[in-house]
Order: C-alpha cells, then structure tokens, then sequence
C-alpha cells in the first residue's frame, strides 16, 4: 500500500503540562485548512469498522486523542495518479498526527483498542448528506478485505 495523491499526515504538537495536556489540531495558516464547516467527535468501538464513506465536496482534517483507529483510503478517482491504490494509517495519542483526506477519496476506519477510541473531524465545510457516497464494507469497488476477515 502506499501514498494516495492529496492524502496528507501532519504530525502535531502536545504539549505536556501538570494540570493537562494540550493537543493541538489545526491552525488557519496552515495548508490542509481550506475553511471551517464544521468539527465533531465521534466514538469508534473496538474491532467494528464504519465506512465506506466518500465525499464528494468536503475535505477531512482528522486527528486521534484518545484510543487508536486505523483508517483505509482507497482513491478511486480517475483523475489521480494514485487511482485505484490503498493507504493505511494507524493514528493515536502516541502517533499523534493530522490526516487529512481530500474529497473523492473512499475511507473506512476501526477501533484498534478496547475502551473509548474518538476521532475529531474539522471538515471545511458543513455535513451534506446529498455529498456524500456510502458503500458496504464488502463491495466489488474497494478491493479490501482487512476489516471483513
């Protein structure tokens, strides 16, 4: 598996202190931001895969503070000089980076650790559901069988 086209890994600071950590995310000055839509949590449980999702408009800025997810891109756009390749990222607290995952490009993602995994999405813009495409975990488009073994 290799690098999709336009797929970014960003690693971010934290920074340690007595009271509590400081997990940073995203800054407006930085080249993955391409405008604030909307940010939200969501909770991943251990070994349940969600996906496959695409956006057709949004682009994902994507980070794990808690737990640890693997996400699968599959780019199935024909356009890209990574057309029909697979990328895999494990993200974590102890991996901390910022995925970042253009629009056109399938993702599907599990929960790797038991306990609370969570992912916080900053999307440019506001959730559509009319943008979006969905396919089951098993298809004949995406050729991963890594969550359905």
């Amino acid at each position: 598996m290799g690098h999709i086209e336009g797929v970014q890994l960003t690693p971010q600071k934290i920074i340690e202190l007595p009271a509590g950590n400081v997990l940073h995310v995203l800054k407006n000055h930085e080249a993955s931001f391409n405008g604030f839509g909307e940010a939200y949590f969501s909770t991943v449980n251990y070994n349940s895969p969600k996906g496959w999702k695409r956006h057709r408009k949004m682009t994902l800025n994507v980070v794990v503070p808690v737990g640890t997810i693997k996400f699968v891109l599959f780019d199935n756009r024909v356009e890209s000089k990574t057309y029909q390749q697979l990328q895999e990222v494990v993200l974590s607290k102890d991996n901390y980076q910022r995925l970042t995952v253009p629009s056109g490009v399938w993702m599907a993602f599990k929960g790797m650790t038991e306990g609370l995994n969570m992912l916080l999405n900053i999307a440019d813009i506001l959730h559509d559901p009319e943008e979006t495409d969905n396919l089951p975990l098993e298809n004949n488009i995406i050729p991963y069988t890594g969550f359905t073994k």
